[in-house]
């Protein structure tokens, strides 16, 4: 068979996919003309998992070539595309575009969608909660660098939920116009880029001859890397492509293991069980200054066999005393019937921020 006999039958089979895609979505928008006459949720993600997982487990059955990251990446895109057929949405998300969280909400909502880039994480939260956005991404743990204040402390103070949480690992580039190393003066990036590629920096450059110049973002590290001779950006590989910025090298971090986690919130908003469920709750407690407050608290998830994941501290900021509230995420959802007790038990202190799929 000779290679244009191999691209006509990849062009066949291209009609054929097209077409089952077309069937797909004529299927998909009469979904989404039933949810529109029941007020349901578009965005499902347990539906979503149950497909990928469903179709990853009959293609190994088969033994077929895709494995269930590519099968995952594949229908990722499918389902973007198909919510917006059924009803689009305007997602916002922390800027600059080219940014980790653009990276992460492209993830989950595809190249689409409408998106609202905004400066900060609190002008997220507003967005949803006024209904500029359906959905607002955010960063709420690197596992280098830990949580981000302001995600949990916005969670407490809004009425909004987390409808979903995104795992990405996070990969540096190394973008530059010059064709040689020892041209470049100067090097951009954000302060957590240059400590989390600082075996890379040590290894490559003289730091007399090579200035490290802190930026806002790594996306504004790749623009100004576009703009001026004799500089380099440490940046996301997407804000290399967007800028236009050739890539030296990939993978700069110290750590293969860096991994940033991020919080898909809405407002009105709730997952159904998927019994691979994780709830996010905020426990402000009574009578902190007893002894054992929070020793007797914890005791009954343990009592109830639920596994705490998280516990983190916050500063209520209420009057002048140094009172605490916590977040925890715990395993479940909160209809499962030990989860939903500890509510019912602690009806008092505790506010429901979202139960969605467990990703970590």
């Amino acid at each position: 068979m000779t290679l244009q006999d191999l691209r006509n039958s990849i062009d066949c089979i291209d009609d054929q996919l097209l077409a089952l895609l077309n069937e797909r979505m004529a299927f998909v928008q009469q979904v989404g003309d039933l949810k529109r006459s029941t007020k349901a949720l578009i965005y499902r993600p347990e539906r979503e998992k149950y497909i990928v997982d469903r179709l990853t487990q009959a293609n190994q059955q088969k033994k077929e070539i895709l494995n269930q990251s590519a099968i995952e990446a594949i229908f990722l895109e499918i389902f973007a595309v198909a919510r917006n057929i059924e009803l689009p949405e305007r997602i916002a998300f922390l800027g600059p575009e080219g940014s980790f969280t653009h990276q992460a909400a492209e993830s989950r909502f595809g190249a689409m969608s409408e998106y609202l880039v905004l400066p900060t994480i609190r002008s997220i939260f507003e967005s949803v909660e006024t209904g500029r956005a359906k959905f607002g991404v955010v960063p709420i743990e690197n596992n280098q660098e830990g949580m981000v204040s302001e995600t949990i402390d916005l969670l407490c103070d809004t009425n909004l939920v987390i409808a979903a949480e995104v795992l990405m690992p996070i990969h540096f580039a190394f973008a530059t116009t010059c064709e040689r190393l020892q041209d470049i003066t100067q090097i951009y990036s954000k302060d957590i880029a240059f400590r989390q590629c600082g075996k890379f920096l040590r290894d490559t450059f003289d730091p007399e001859k090579t200035v490290q110049v802190p930026v806002e973002s790594t996306s504004k590290a790749a623009k100004l890397a576009a703009q001026n001779p004799n500089t380099a950006a440490i940046c996301s590989p997407i804000a290399a492509k967007l800028f236009g910025v050739p890539v030296l090298f990939e993978n700069l971090e110290d750590s293969a293991q860096n991994r940033t986690r991020f919080l898909i919130i809405a407002k009105d908003f709730e997952n159904q069980p998927s019994g691979a469920d994780k709830t996010t709750i905020a426990a402000i407690l009574p009578n902190t200054d007893r002894a054992g407050v929070l020793a007797d608290f914890l005791k009954d998830f343990k009592d109830r066999n639920i596994n705490i994941i998280k516990i983190e501290s916050r500063p209520l900021r209420l009057g002048a005393d140094f009172k605490f509230w916590f977040l925890l995420e715990v395993e479940g959802h909160r209809h499962d019937p030990l989860l939903k007790n500890i509510f019912e038990l602690h009806a008092d202190s505790l506010r429901w921020l979202g139960s969605y799929l467990k990703v970590v």
